[in-house]
């Protein structure tokens, strides 16, 4: 059987989303979460029975006009609703442009240029494809630093020093979504959401919520056992000549407490660095 991806986004979407929300009276037991079929045809002024067909996944081609008014009926922020537009192939340039894992030496030596910043590059699936010596002292807690979803959900230190463990596991996932929408026929994508989903009930009840975020500014909060508490915000950039991959840079706010910890883990990490030669 063919996946069904869009019909699965509207149906989660649908089911986060009550009357109240959309300023709509609620009438009879209702006997599932959300709103009905009914009522998002009504609201997105299209027929019930071609939207049922939708999330059935027998309406294989919306119109980008239809897919505007789900998007504003199911009230999706921008990156949802680029998601929605991209499951039903209506985004312009829509071809998706399959990544290599390998990291440049330019860009490798762009990353030890940051001293005083973890700095690190990822592909879409999260996979940690190079650091500087920064972010391999801000991950060493970890068995093993080379997936953020499965240092997220499946490292034994994930909830310790991702001090803010529930909101960092919601990002995580909402950015696998994303990366689902682009590529839904990545290997490695669908090998990891596998993993995840057998051994992280955590990991499967948010999957199943079809949030999809692209990666933010948003403060990124730590416990790290050799140094504290870290409040570090951090930049993205994309990396132009291969497409998929990110470079990330994480940064304390100068003179803070965060800062002066930054500057200890990295003599820390150094000093060890140095024992070991």
């Amino acid at each position: 059987m063919a996946d069904n991806h869009l019909g699965e986004f509207l149906r989660a979407r649908r089911a986060a989303l009550r009357p109240e929300d959309v300023d709509m009276a609620s009438y009879g037991v209702r006997r599932v979460a959300g709103l009905r079929r009914e009522e998002v045809a009504v609201l997105a002024g299209v027929n019930a029975d071609y939207y049922t067909r939708l999330e059935q996944g027998r309406e294989p081609h919306p119109s980008a006009q239809v897919l505007d008014a789900l998007g504003r009926t199911l009230r999706l922020d921008p990156d949802a609703y680029a998601h929605l537009h991209r499951l039903a192939g209506t985004t312009p340039g829509n071809q998706f442009t399959h990544t290599t894992d390998r990291v440049t030496p330019a860009l490798r030596q762009l990353l030890d240029g940051y001293p005083g910043a973890p700095a690190f590059v990822i592909n879409r699936t999260l996979d940690i494809l190079a650091t500087n010596a920064l972010a391999e002292a801000l991950h060493s807690p970890f068995e093993r630093a080379d997936n953020l979803a499965r240092m997220v959900f499946l490292d034994p230190a994930g909830r310790q020093v991702y001090s803010r463990w529930s909101s960092t596991a919601q990002a995580t996932v909402a950015h696998l979504r994303q990366a689902a929408g682009l590529d839904p026929d990545n290997p490695r994508l669908r090998e990891l959401v596998h993993t995840l989903t057998e051994r992280s009930t955590d990991f499967t009840h948010l999957w199943a919520t079809h949030a999809v975020r692209g990666k933010t500014q948003d403060a990124k909060h730590f416990l790290h056992p050799a140094v504290g508490a870290l409040t570090l915000t951090y930049q993205t950039f994309d990396v132009r000549d291969a497409p998929g991959q990110q470079l990330v840079v994480y940064q304390a706010e100068p003179a803070s407490p965060s800062a002066q910890a930054l500057s200890l883990l990295g003599s820390l990490h150094a000093s060890s660095d140095r024992a070991t030669m």
